[in-house]
């Protein structure tokens, strides 16, 4: 019996290690779900737009789409969630447009038509560059930052070392760990990640007004991870909008969404 007990406990650590080697071996493909397009694709939108790249200093060409207004409001400054690429995404920021608004949006590495190899040092160096060329676009004053789902991270980022005139985060996470700590309970995250995009970490020198939009049923970043960023934040200048039954990837179907996010954009 006893020697039955430990080749169970043999058999259940050697499984418990392999799948942790498993996960930490695969973890980009699970944090990141990119579609690539081919070079030759051609966009189309209902709203004027023009195609850009952008050369990273590891010869990296990050792709990028600028919807143009003739009597902008101000420029957001769009980094997307972690599937799909512009095709999809140029769809999804068009509201935005029919707001008055121009948008720049990109896809991240492997995305779409961007290439480059992935890592969490070269996306951010990426960011870094993507808002410099957004503030040949626009003044800085009138950028708006704005971070989706795991978009985030790059928003949060950029926030802690710029002056936009706000952030807005949707469906954000307070740090990456927390939302593997809920997935993957049994594994200690702080070691397995090697992406640890910390959004706290990040908006600690922010000095914008941070605006959080959360859906209550969201059951990719948990609605708790959300409020636990607000409550990081201090004194920092910030509001939280509930969106009651609200999932990860639906908030723009509810009126409560579109009413306030006109408020904070209008502020």
């Amino acid at each position: 019996m006893l020697n039955t007990l430990k080749l169970l406990l043999i058999i259940l650590l050697g499984l418990y290690l392999t799948f942790g080697v498993i996960i930490y071996a695969l973890q980009e493909r699970l944090i990141f779900l990119p579609e690539d397009l081919p070079m030759d694709y051609k966009y189309s939108f209902k709203a004027d737009f023009d195609e850009h790249f952008i050369t990273m200093d590891d010869g990296a060409e990050i792709n990028g789409l600028h919807f143009t207004q003739k009597d902008s409001k101000g420029l957001i400054l769009y980094f997307h969630g972690n599937a799909g690429n512009l095709a999809r995404w140029g769809e999804i920021v068009y509201p935005f447009v029919e707001l008055g608004y121009e948008v720049f949006i990109v896809d991240y590495r492997g995305y779409g038509k961007s290439s480059g190899k992935k890592s969490q040092k070269a996306m951010l160096k990426d960011a870094d560059s993507i808002y410099k060329y957004a503030t040949q676009i626009a003044d800085e004053d009138s950028i708006v930052l704005f971070g989706r789902s795991i978009g985030s991270s790059f928003a949060c980022y950029l926030a802690g070392k710029n002056n936009p005139s706000k952030l807005i985060l949707e469906t954000p996470f307070h740090s990456l760990k927390d939302v593997a700590r809920d997935i993957i309970p049994i594994y200690p995250t702080n070691l397995l990640l090697r992406y640890d995009f910390d959004n706290e970490q990040s908006l600690s020198t922010a000095s914008s007004p941070i605006y959080i939009f959360h859906g209550t049923d969201d059951e990719v970043v948990d609605y708790s991870s959300g409020k636990k960023l607000l409550e990081s934040l201090e004194n920092k200048p910030s509001e939280f909008y509930t969106i009651e039954g609200g999932h990860h990837n639906d908030l723009s179907n509810f009126p409560a969404y579109w009413e306030s996010m006109k408020q904070v954009l209008a502020k």
